[in-house]
């Protein structure tokens, strides 16, 4: 029993040509559009967008993350403070260690 012809040929159409290639008829209403590479500019003022715009938006965000950072920040300092007082002589003596 011999093969079909479609589990033969690797893709529909005409033989020695893939999806795309010139040789093909061309498709109706089908639309690309592409724009030119002189017109694509990803990186066009970069920094210096970034350095104006970049810093106002950081500078309106101030607010919401000082006030908690400096919370957080004096509330690590006082335990790590405290804590070192608690495991020092000075601690042991006055009677609050208990080790």
């Amino acid at each position: 029993m011999r093969p079909t012809a479609a589990r033969m040929s690797e893709m529909p159409g005409p033989k020695n040509l893939w999806w795309g290639d010139k040789g093909v008829q061309r498709q109706k209403g089908i639309t690309v559009y592409a724009v030119s590479p002189f017109r694509q500019r990803a990186a066009h003022n970069l920094i210096r967008g970034y350095i104006f715009n970049g810093y106002r938006r950081l500078a309106s965000h101030v607010p919401y993350w000082i006030f908690p950072f400096a919370l957080g920040y004096g509330t690590y300092t006082w335990a790590k403070g405290y804590d070192e007082w608690q495991n020092s002589k000075a601690a042991h003596v006055a009677g609050h260690g208990a080790h």
